[in-house]
């Protein structure tokens, strides 16, 4: 039958019943209010009058689905994925960069996909998927009560539902979009077998690393074609259909506990539903950890880690989550500078020529990390390592290497801004530039209550860089020296909690965050060099800080899409900021940071160093973009930080942060003289 005539004989229908309801509702408003009643009872209707008004609004609420049921077509055009296209991403300037897909998707049939993994998924998301009509009576309740509430709707979609939502309609979570998914399910229920509805799943759900599809899903996971899976690695895909962004174990440790916890049950369901019988589960006590991703060709030098950045602020700032990105189509205009990412990156590579691990063994895995950032927080350039081909883990973003003294200038930040409690329940007193504290070599750490003990029982003392006393100094001295006693005293008398904040109003993330314990002002943190340089830039900017963006301008097929305002705060107040940068350009000019001089330049500018020497830094600016650069080891199997002493074959007594104040040197040099 036509639709447009059963919408027609619909129509008429409810006509009919409208008229009779009309005629009900005309005796009932003419009883209304009721008669033979006194009072306020004259105002309450009657439960005939209530029954009356229910079935008024259920048959009226029949209808209208009825009517929304008729003229409601299954398309004959898929979605997007019939125009795939590749993401383009420019420089600052506007030329391109770097391109990025197609989308990894490659159609098999049915047949070829092992039955126990089919049932791996119908496991995880439909169970009842070869005896229900295509539609969740649940899931369609539930979106109703979540527009209720004013929130998107979610979960308890059918299989079928989550086909016709895949190639049909789009991902948003609204309750128009739910009741159009469970029509066109109802009737593709009825028009397709169960088996074609399987295989259009399957060959089109997304699985995370731009991957669509469960053969290519397959292949970016185990490496193998989708024939090849066994039971317990087909959990595993099962698991990434509820988000692959939350389940690829080669994101986080955490992603990987939600991964095993959810393949577990994935599994012990296949016992339930009797796909596998208990000593069959029994064999699959090991989690199948896939393999690492493969890195996209093209992406060579730093254009990867520049991808990277902004593929990741697009995901986090914009409606275009991983799932819509990997479909392409999109326009990323990134703050990157070219000429800029090009000198940084000789300059790394100039400055760490001499190193020879077969040579010297303190010379074996040496990295670096750097990143310049403006005070408005554009990220103009990043060096995240020798190559993306070659390594994809971005040092400018890592959050493993500890900041050491470089961290102090934000304890200076909180003194100044927060005073001090040298009482306990005290008031808190100011300090100032002029303030003094003891500068002496391994001097007594006190809190208000007073000298603070470690777990070993034992007072903490505080030793400064090569052991030197300084006696009493200020703390504007401390800075310009970077001398340790009296910052983490000065951190102690603020308040770790405090300084803690004050550094996450610099733009720190809390989950960077050291311990709570003397060390903490002297730099047990792990800020990436993104991070850090943009928290000086609330130096060089009055006190202004904007959080870190990579992305000025997104598109899609030409349209704008709304990319969110990069956050903006007083970190400190103006005159704080202006006490800090001259106490780091006094650093530079007669300090510790030296060796950043640059002929002709205003340099402002802190040397970062850790006791144990497993990381060396150097932040500094010139004007308003700030530059940090970071050189550390690690250990490749545990991830454990490694001594730099003796790289490049420096003696004991230099400095970790001589070669990222070199490398400061050698791109400022020429970013300067292009600028």
């Amino acid at each position: 039958m036509d639709v447009r005539v059963g919408a027609g004989r619909v129509r008429e229908g409810l006509r009919t019943v409208a008229r009779l309801l009309r005629r009900a509702g005309a005796r009932l408003a003419w009883q209304y209010p009721r008669r033979g009643r006194t009072g306020w009872r004259r105002w309450v209707l009657s439960w005939r009058q209530w029954l009356g008004l229910l079935a008024y609004a259920l048959i009226g609420l029949v209808g209208v689905t009825g009517i929304a049921y008729a003229m409601t077509d299954v398309p004959t055009n898929l979605n997007t994925f019939a125009t795939q296209q590749d993401n383009v991403f420019y420089w600052s300037d506007g030329t391109e960069m770097a391109r990025t897909g197609p989308v990894d998707r490659q159609a098999v049939p049915l047949s070829q996909v092992p039955v126990p993994v089919q049932w791996d998924v119908l496991a995880a998301e439909n169970e009842t998927f070869y005896t229900d009509d295509g539609v969740s009576p649940r899931g369609i309740l539930r979106a109703g009560y979540e527009m209720i509430k004013g929130q998107d709707t979610q979960g308890g979609s059918t299989i079928t539902q989550q086909y016709v939502k895949n190639v049909y309609l789009n991902q948003a979570q609204t309750l128009s979009r739910k009741i159009t998914e469970m029509f066109i399910a109802t009737k593709l229920d009825s028009k397709l077998s169960k088996q074609q509805i399987l295989d259009g799943y399957l060959n089109t759900s997304w699985f995370g690393r731009g991957t669509y599809g469960i053969e290519r899903a397959a292949r970016a996971y185990y490496g193998v074609d989708v024939s090849q899976l066994n039971v317990s690695q087909g959990a595993f895909l099962a698991t990434l259909l509820k988000g692959a962004g939350l389940y690829d174990p080669a994101i986080s440790a955490d992603n990987r506990q939600r991964a095993v916890t959810r393949w577990n049950w994935i599994l012990d369901r296949m016992v339930v539903i009797h796909q596998l019988t208990p000593a069959q589960r029994a064999r699959y006590k090991v989690f199948p950890d896939p393999i690492q991703p493969r890195l996209q060709g093209g992406l060579t030098g730093q254009t990867g880690y520049l991808v990277d950045l902004a593929t990741q602020y697009v995901s986090a700032h914009s409606a275009a989550d991983a799932r819509r990105f990997d479909l392409g189509g999109f326009q990323i205009y990134t703050t990157f500078e070219k000429p800029r990412v090009k000198a940084l990156a000789a300059a790394v590579k100039g400055a760490s020529k001499g190193l020879d691990p077969a040579k010297r063994a303190a010379d074996a895995h040496v990295a670096f990390g750097a990143a310049t950032v403006a005070a408005d927080g554009r990220i103009l350039a990043v060096y995240g390592g020798p190559d993306y081909l070659q390594q994809g883990f971005d040092n400018a973003n890592t959050s493993t290497v500890p900041v050491g003294t470089a961290f102090t200038p934000l304890v200076y930040a909180a003194g100044l801004s927060q005073g001090v409690q040298l009482q306990h329940g005290g008031p808190r007193t100011p300090v100032t530039a002029q303030t003094q504290y003891s500068g002496d070599n391994k001097v007594m750490v006190h809190t208000p209550e007073g000298p603070y003990w470690n777990r070993d029982g034992r007072i903490v003392r505080v030793a400064n860089e090569g052991g030197r006393s300084y006696g009493p100094v200020t703390l504007h001295e401390a800075v310009v020296d970077s001398i340790n006693g009296p910052m983490a005293q000065l951190g102690m008398d603020v308040g770790l909690a405090q300084v803690r904040t004050t550094a996450e109003n610099f733009g720190l993330l809390p989950e960077s965050m050291g311990d709570p314990v003397p060390t903490f002002s002297l730099g047990n943190s792990t800020p990436s060099a993104i991070r850090m340089a943009d928290a000086y830039g609330a130096f060089a900017a009055d006190g202004l800080h904007v959080a870190p963006y990579s992305v000025s301008r997104l598109l899609l097929g030409g349209h704008e899409v709304a990319l969110d305002s990069p956050q903006r705060t007083q970190a400190i107040s103006a005159d704080v900021a202006h006490e800090i940068d001259s106490a780091l350009a006094d650093a530079v000019s007669s300090g510790s940071g030296q060796g950043a001089q640059i002929p002709g330049l205003r340099v402002a500018g802190k040397t970062g160093t850790m006791l144990d020497a497993t990381s060396g830094w150097f932040v500094g600016y010139t004007g308003q973009d700030v530059t940090a650069v970071t050189m550390f080891r690690s250990d490749l199997k545990t991830g454990a930080m490694l001594p730099l002493t003796g790289v490049l074959g420096a003696p004991a007594t230099q400095s970790t942060s001589t070669v990222p104040t070199r490398i400061w040197v050698r791109y400022t040099k020429v970013t300067a003289a292009k600028g």
